[in-house]
C-alpha cells in the first residue's frame, strides 16, 4: 500500500505563495505558480463532465469553534457529482466522520491542479506551462474556489489534494508539466500550513485497466509527482493509485464483461461500480474508494483518523 506518514523535505523558496488571506471572490496569488516541467501523457478518460459546481457556490463557513473542517480539492472523481453518477469519493466522505468533523467538498469535474487553482489560458507560455491570467501586479488570479477554501480555513483542519488525472492534457488549458504540478501542490499545502492545517497529498485514483484478470497502472508519471511532492513538502500521502488497484484486483473487476471498456450498457460488477467509463465512479464505487481514504487515514496513524466513526 501507499507511503505512510509525513516525509521531511526542503519547502522550497517562494511557495508561500498563495498563504495569505484574500479579498474578493478571485484574490491574486503572490508568488510563482511553478516552473515548467514535461508532463508523461497517461491513458483514460478525463476527470471531467458534469461535477462542476457553478461559481458562487463555495462553501467558506468553517465549522463551529472546536469542530474541524476537511476541505477537498480535486477533480471529478473527488467530486460531489450527479444523481445517478458520474459520484466522486468525496460525496459520502461526510458518513465517515463524527460530527465534530465538517467535510467541505470543492472538487470540480474536468480540472487540473491549476485550472483549479488559478484562471489558466488557452496558450502556452515560454516555458510549455499553459499561461496564467495575472492581476494589476503581475500576479496570477486565484480561483474563487481557492479563495473562498483560503479564507475559511482554520487551525486543526485538513485539507485533501487529489488531481493528476486531466493534468496529463497535451493541450490548454488542461496541460501541467510535472515540475509545475509539484509546485502547485506545494503553494497549496504551504497555504494549509500557514493557517495551521494539516494538507494530505492523494495520487490519483486508477482508472479500469486490465491485462487479462488483473487491472493494471494507469496513472503514470503524476503518480510518482505526487509521492515527490509530498517528500518536498513534508505532507502526508495515500497512495489511492495502488489502493484503488488492489481494490479492483480483489473485487474482481477484471477481465471487464463484453469488452475492454466501460460503457452505459456494462452489467455485472464492473457496471454497479463505474459509471459509463473507466474512470468516473457509481455511487457504489465512489463509497468503496472514500472508504479506501478513510482506511488509509488509520492505517498510516494520520490525526484526522480519530473523527472517523
Amino acid at each position: 500500500m501507499g507511503a505512510a506518514g509525513s516525509r521531511a523535505g526542503s519547502a522550497g523558496s517562494g511557495l508561500a505563495a498563495a498563504s495569505g488571506a484574500g479579498a474578493g471572490a478571485a484574490g491574486s496569488a503572490p508568488g510563482s505558480p511553478g516552473s515548467a516541467g514535461a508532463g508523461a501523457a497517461t491513458g483514460g478518460a478525463n476527470a471531467g463532465g458534469s461535477g462542476a459546481a457553478t461559481s458562487g457556490a463555495w462553501a467558506a463557513a468553517p465549522a463551529a469553534d472546536g469542530d474541524i473542517t476537511i476541505w477537498l480539492a480535486g477533480d471529478s472523481t473527488v467530486a460531489k457529482g450527479n444523481t445517478p453518477c458520474p459520484v466522486g469519493w468525496g460525496a459520502g466522505f461526510q458518513a465517515l466522520f463524527k460530527p465534530e468533523a465538517k467535510v467541505v467538498n470543492n472538487a470540480v469535474g474536468g480540472r487540473s491542479v491549476r485550472t483549479w487553482l488559478y484562471e489558466v489560458q488557452t496558450a502556452m507560455d515560454s516555458t510549455g506551462e499553459c499561461a496564467l491570467n495575472k492581476d494589476s501586479a503581475g500576479e496570477p488570479v486565484l480561483q474563487m474556489r481557492w479563495q473562498a477554501m483560503l479564507d475559511g480555513m482554520k487551525s486543526g483542519d485538513y485539507l485533501f489534494i487529489q488531481f493528476g488525472i486531466n493534468d496529463s492534457s497535451r493541450t490548454c488549458d488542461r496541460h501541467v508539466g510535472l515540475e509545475a504540478f509539484k509546485d502547485s501542490y506545494g503553494v497549496m499545502a504551504e497555504a494549509a500550513k500557514t493557517r495551521g492545517a494539516q494538507p494530505i497529498f492523494v495520487t490519483p485514483v486508477s482508472m479500469i485497466a486490465c491485462e487479462g484478470s488483473t487491472a493494471q497502472p494507469s496513472r503514470g508519471a503524476f503518480v510518482t509527482a505526487t509521492v515527490e511532492a509530498s517528500e518536498t513538502y513534508d505532507v502526508p500521502v495515500i497512495d489511492l493509485h495502488e489502493r484503488s488497484i488492489a481494490l479492483y484486483n480483489e473485487l474482481g473487476l477484471c477481465p471487464i464483461p463484453g469488452g475492454s471498456d466501460v460503457s452505459a450498457s456494462t452489467g455485472g460488477k464492473v457496471g454497479a461500480f463505474f459509471c459509463e467509463d473507466h474512470t468516473h465512479f457509481d455511487t457504489e464505487g465512489a463509497d468503496q474508494i472514500a472508504g479506501l481514504v478513510a482506511a488509509a487515514l488509520r492505517e498510516q496513524s494520520i490525526g484526522l483518523a480519530s473523527y472517523l466513526k
